[in-house]
């Protein structure tokens, strides 16, 4: 019995003495954990900042205010998105028997007057259109824009709302998304409300995978994947049990008519890694269409535009650098504005009425397809 004692005494000394010498490399370890989650959580930080607009004195882009403000009615409401409140317009009201209500979601870095060329084209056609500015963006509230997930669940609460809203929850719902948006139109599907189709343009799947593809643009491929576990730590404290929500999921989940459009040379969400165009074997939806832009403005944004108004662009570009090469960078705000005053802003703006019309064409086929059986 003592030979027992003893031996199990020199066990848990042996036990204490091995706890030691591991609890310096635990604190060294714990330490660096510590370190990496707190840098993740401020380049995330800094990465998903607040969205806005160019400063109007530089920028020939139109807004409502003053370039469709005459013309077109638009309404201000709000609604809150977790701890924000959000400002939503609805344009079209004029439109006495609307076609249907067309709710848009916007991309990131951006508010939704970014598109207002061709939210007005379509209320133009008969639309009556629900556009908000999401978290952290434009006139909405938020500090930054959290993160890829958040473009789904504030379009969540914006379907809510317009649910509730008399001049709105009568209408046949169709959304319309890009990037950001083009993600959150077809991630919204997992929710549960009622919509006749869906259209995305340039949206990624999965907000993890199109996450850890910007932190492997930024510091390569060794380094993102060291950072992998720490961006999905993040990206967990922020959604918690919507850290998962995917577009694949919900074009599945809804059988509904979705049509997923994507440019061949998109590198910001990657055509052939990140984009839903790329999961398409994965997506068993019979409704869901798929159409690949092609061209030389074919990218992540450019399309929007027509041919002329990109070429004219691109003339712009190009005299817009040599000017400020010439000054050093800094363009004196004065001759900034003259500049940028100087260019065509009707052709500017021209839109892509050929995308356009294809988008609307697809929601007329929906409109007439019959509502599947409960």
């Amino acid at each position: 019995m003592k030979f027992k004692f003893f031996k199990k005494l020199k066990k848990r000394a042996a036990r204490r003495k091995m706890l030691k010498r591991l609890l310096p490399a635990a604190g060294v370890l714990t330490a660096i954990v510590g370190t990496m989650a707190a840098f993740t959580a401020y380049r995330m930080k800094q990465s998903f900042g607040r969205g806005g607009y160019p400063d109007r004195r530089f920028s020939n882009q139109k807004r409502y205010d003053p370039d469709y403000s005459v013309s077109h009615s638009r309404y201000e409401v709000s609604f809150r998105s977790g701890k924000n409140t959000l400002r939503g317009y609805i344009y079209g009201m004029e439109n006495a028997d609307p076609k249907g209500l067309l709710v848009f979601a916007h991309g990131i870095t951006v508010g939704h007057e970014a598109y207002i060329n061709q939210l007005m084209w379509f209320a133009d056609r008969g639309w009556r259109v629900f556009a908000y500015d999401a978290t952290g963006s434009a006139t909405s509230e938020g500090k930054g824009t959290v993160g890829l997930v958040q473009s789904a669940l504030d379009l969540d609460k914006a379907l809510s709302y317009a649910e509730t809203d008399d001049r709105l929850k009568d209408l046949p719902v169709y959304l319309l998304g890009h990037s950001w948006g083009g993600y959150a139109v077809c991630a919204v599907l997992n929710f549960d409300h009622k919509i006749k189709a869906a259209a995305s343009l340039s949206g990624y799947a999965y907000p993890n995978e199109m996450t850890l593809l910007g932190t492997e643009q930024n510091i390569g491929k060794a380094g993102a994947a060291i950072f992998a576990p720490y961006v999905k730590g993040y990206n967990f404290t922020k959604f918690g049990k919507y850290t998962g929500l995917n577009a694949v999921d919900g074009i599945n989940r809804s059988g509904l008519p979705v049509l997923v459009i994507h440019g061949e040379n998109d590198t910001y969400v990657d055509i052939d890694r990140v984009s839903i165009y790329s999961k398409r074997e994965k997506i068993t939806d019979p409704n869901a269409e798929f159409y690949l832009l092609r061209g030389r403005y074919a990218d992540h944004l450019s399309f929007f535009k027509n041919d002329a108004a990109n070429d004219y662009l691109k003339e712009f570009d190009r005299r817009h650098e040599a000017l400020a090469a010439e000054y050093g960078g800094k363009i004196p705000d004065d001759l900034h504005e003259r500049f940028v005053k100087s260019f065509n802003k009707r052709m500017v703006n021209s839109i892509n009425t050929d995308l356009l019309e294809l988008i609307e064409e697809f929601y007329d086929r929906a409109a007439a397809k019959e509502e599947p059986a409960e």
